[in-house]
């Protein structure tokens, strides 16, 4: 799923955390990096926010078929 206009990253984690199976976020060069580990989030994610372009257009993939209907709803709430 494509994730656009994230506001705000801390939420946006927070709401990741909350997943029961893995969400990943796809780069453009095609590399996986799974966002519920801390590691990753740490590094990749604080690079990634800063580029504020990256925010407004992102892939997630999330293996849990009802972790994506909460991202949808995360997302169509705009909370």
């Amino acid at each position: 799923m494509k994730i656009y206009n994230v506001e705000s990253p801390e939420k946006f984690l927070e709401v990741i955390k909350q997943c029961k199976g893995s969400v990943e976020l796809i780069s453009k060069q095609g590399d996986r990096l799974n966002l519920k580990s801390e590691l990753t989030k740490y590094l990749a994610i604080s690079r990634l926010f800063a580029d504020k372009t990256l925010i407004n257009d992102m892939e997630l993939v999330a293996s849990d078929p009802d972790d994506v209907k909460f991202l949808l709803e995360y997302m169509m709430e705009g909370k």
